[in-house]
């Protein structure tokens, strides 16, 4: 198994057994700032070599996407599992939405095992961010005079994930690859080892949402598996439909099927005051990311391949 998997187990496994152990907050953000900057220049790089023309129609698809995604989601938690309105419409946008660290594993094993990704992977991750909120606060409450569009728009589009994924990209991009190599030592060579360092205090994320867990019972739990598989597929055809690589549509299958626990939980707060964050967080944090680092990325890498295979 991926080191970096087991690094996850480890702060999972500590968590359960109420261990003292904790890292420092300080040092967690400054992981999430360095993960966010570190794929933002990687991306940014790779679209210095290429075009920028081709990303239009690929970013207009992964829009449609997220929102697909989102209602799907939404009409899922409402009518089957009997949320209430705020609770479904609120976790159906973190499900419409994605998750940086998925997919900085999901980069790390593709890297590992030296399959090609489309470097506009990364903008299509900034971009996938946004949709899903905006689709989630028209699910929660409609468009009515009281909703503050100027906070919330501050909060979607500039927020710290977003900021850092594009303007890490911005700066891959002018750069490009030889400008790149005096700082690559620090944020190519050691990506893996902070994104070790980073999912060990995951681990210890997400062993605290086993109360929420319990208390929500098996439909959060078969709604944090059985959710990613549908998004999965969902991003599987559109992938093909985009005539992506097997590495960039099972990345974009990853991405679709993960869940995001950084921007939408503070979009949320903002928008839909009236939902409880830890039924999404148990669900995205708790349930969907153990979910996708373990067993789906090669999941959806296998479903690509065979995918082309089947592609005459």
């Amino acid at each position: 198994m991926d080191p970096v998997i087991l690094f996850f187990l480890f702060g999972l496994t500590a968590g359960l057994l109420r261990s003292e152990l904790k890292l420092p907050g300080a040092l967690y953000d400054s992981l999430t700032i360095f993960l966010l900057l570190a794929i933002g220049l990687k991306g940014g790089q790779g679209l210095a070599t290429q075009p920028l023309a081709p990303l239009v129609p690929q970013i207009g698809a992964v829009i449609v996407l997220g929102c697909v995604q989102t209602l799907i989601a939404f009409a899922v938690l409402r009518w089957l599992f009997r949320f209430d309105r705020p609770n479904a419409a609120a976790t159906a946008a973190h499900y419409g939405s994605v998750s940086v660290a998925t997919f900085a594993v999901a980069a790390a094993w593709f890297a590992a095992r030296a399959i090609p990704v489309e470097p506009q992977m990364a903008v299509i991750l900034a971009v996938m961010e946004v949709p899903a909120i905006l689709v989630g606060i028209v699910l929660a409450r409609g468009v009515d005079k009281d909703t503050d569009w100027k906070a919330l728009g501050h909060e979607a589009f500039l927020g710290k994930g977003v900021t850092l994924l594009l303007g890490g990209m911005a700066i891959g991009w002018a750069a490009g690859p030889k400008g790149l190599e005096p700082i690559s030592g620090l944020y190519f060579d050691l990506f893996k080892g902070i994104l070790a360092l980073f999912l060990l205090e995951m681990g210890l994320i997400v062993s605290r949402q086993v109360g929420e867990l319990r208390r929500r019972g098996l439909s959060l739990i078969a709604f944090g598996i059985g959710m990613p598989l549908v998004s999965a597929g969902l991003g599987l055809a559109t992938g093909w439909l985009l005539g992506l690589s097997v590495g960039g549509t099972a990345m974009l299958a990853t991405l679709a099927a993960s869940a995001s626990y950084i921007a939408v939980p503070a979009a949320m707060r903002i928008a839909v005051p009236q939902a409880n964050p830890a039924v999404s967080l148990a669900g995205s944090l708790g349930v969907t990311f153990p979910f996708n680092i373990v067993a789906g990325i090669p999941l959806y890498h296998w479903m690509a391949s065979r995918l082309a295979g089947a592609t005459p």
